[in-house]
């Protein structure tokens, strides 16, 4: 596969750069990751019309040989310019490392040192590789927020909190010595500066304008657009879940879902893979998955009727000992069913449909149906998140080929090049993924 080529900020000490990166990916049966740059330096831009002049005239450097560069040259400095989710701070890491380590603090410090693994594996960095292998910490943000909680998880944060105090500003200066800004022709970067110039006139003006869309349809709901819903949480689509706190009960939802299901926060969810269809029970207790089964296997029924049924038993294995008990309003579940008032419908929202996208991969389409793609591939990390596995997380980052094609599909952007065919191996780890879900659905 020929992944992206991708543009991304990094914060160093000279100030922001840009710069380019090709994540891994496969060629004549071999694994290449790069940088743009030459044999000793990645070459970086204070400004995206540097390198986008760069790029434009530039014969020779560590990029010319990527399947897609041939694609590079042609794209604008809108294209070129890095978006929010490939902006690094490397220099202002200590800080968000003495933060309480909570999902979105795990998360940006697990994207900086990724990139920072990238460039020294690419660049043959002794010094960082050695930091980074030296605290086994390093490798456990890649679980989340999960990993350094309870007082082990307090105990490891503290731990890489240390490692990165000790080690952190030599890490910043070999990264400093390793970047240099080549000379770009002068023709080129004024062209290029008044195509930015013209750019970013345009997107301050659609800006302003989505603002006050915004506002005008925030005014029009009764709402603040600034305001989040606490009782949504999703994967970067339009389908978010109801959450539930473990206390029991609703999070404060103004208007919303309404009826049982939603009053108690716990949903039927419908999983479809291959020739089986089955149902079970899902809800997020403080912001973190929880299914019906225990012991990383779900409990799943044939159809709604026969879910309910057993809900309604209380020594039914499913019952007995699952890890949905965790909610107190599992119990109101229990009591409906007891009572013959509840009814187990499945929104279209809660039907997760794996079948087909293996196939589909394999034979390299990309105009899948992107809400089903993104449903699939929350459940698979919502499956992992809950059973203690990291494989499906691993796989689904963007850092990864699979995941990488799969943000592509999701969440399409114009200014980033088509992955190139064939998939054969991101529909092999599809394929995994898939078959590790239904090894852990427990049929009644």
């Amino acid at each position: 596969m020929a992944s992206d080529i991708v543009p991304i900020r990094l914060a160093l000490t000279r100030g922001d750069v840009v710069t380019l990166w090709a994540p891994p990916w496969r060629e004549d049966g071999e694994e290449w990751e790069a940088f743009l740059g030459d044999d000793e330096h990645v070459y970086v831009f204070d400004e995206v019309a540097g390198l986008a002049a760069f790029v434009r005239t530039a014969p020779e450097h560590d990029l010319t040989d990527h399947p897609a560069w041939s694609a590079v040259p042609g794209l604008s400095v809108g294209e070129l310019t890095p978006d929010d989710a490939h902006r690094y701070d490397l220099v202002g890491l200590p800080e968000l490392a003495a933060a309480d380590p909570d999902a979105q603090t795990v998360q940006e410090l697990h994207e900086a040192v990724s990139i920072v693994r990238s460039l020294a594996d690419v660049c043959d960095l002794e010094n960082v590789i050695a930091a980074l292998d030296g605290e086994p910490a390093f490798a456990l943000l890649r679980e989340g927020r999960a990993a350094f909680t309870g007082r082990e998880g307090r105990k490891q944060w503290t731990a890489l909190s240390a490692a990165i105090t000790q080690h952190w500003d030599d890490v910043v200066d070999t990264v400093d010595g390793l970047v240099t800004t080549p000379d770009v022709d002068s023709g080129a970067l004024e062209k290029a500066r008044a195509e930015a110039a013209e750019w970013e006139a345009e997107q301050q003006g659609t800006g302003d304008a989505d603002d006050e869309e915004l506002e005008a349809a925030a005014l029009a709901a009764g709402t603040s657009g600034s305001e989040d819903d606490g009782n949504r949480r999703g994967t970067g689509s339009d389908t978010g879940r109801d959450t539930v706190e473990a206390s029991g009960g609703d999070t404060d939802g103004d208007e919303g879902p309404t009826g049982f299901w939603a009053e108690v926060g716990i949903d039927p969810i419908r999983i479809e893979s291959g020739d089986r269809s089955v149902v079970t029970l899902r809800c997020y207790l403080d912001d973190a998955p929880v299914f019906l089964g225990s012991d990383g296997r779900i409990d799943v029924f044939g159809s709604e009727r026969a879910l309910v049924r057993a809900l309604a038993d209380q020594e039914h294995p499913a019952v007995q000992g699952t890890d949905l008990a965790a909610a107190l309003t599992f119990a109101d579940v229990l009591e409906a069913a007891k009572v013959g008032d509840l009814e187990a419908g499945v929104e279209d929202m809660n039907t997760y449909v794996l079948t087909g996208i293996g196939a589909d991969l394999a034979d390299g389409v990309l105009d899948l149906d992107p809400v089903q793609l993104d449903l699939a591939s929350e459940l698979l990390t919502d499956v992992g998140e809950w059973a203690g596995d990291t494989e499906p997380a691993d796989a689904l980052a963007e850092s990864n080929s699979l995941g990488w094609l799969v943000s592509f599909v999701v969440r399409p952007d114009p200014t980033r090049m088509a992955p190139t065919p064939p998939f054969s191996q991101e529909a092999q780890a599809w394929g995994e993924l898939v078959a590790g879900l239904e090894a852990r659905l427990r049929v009644h």
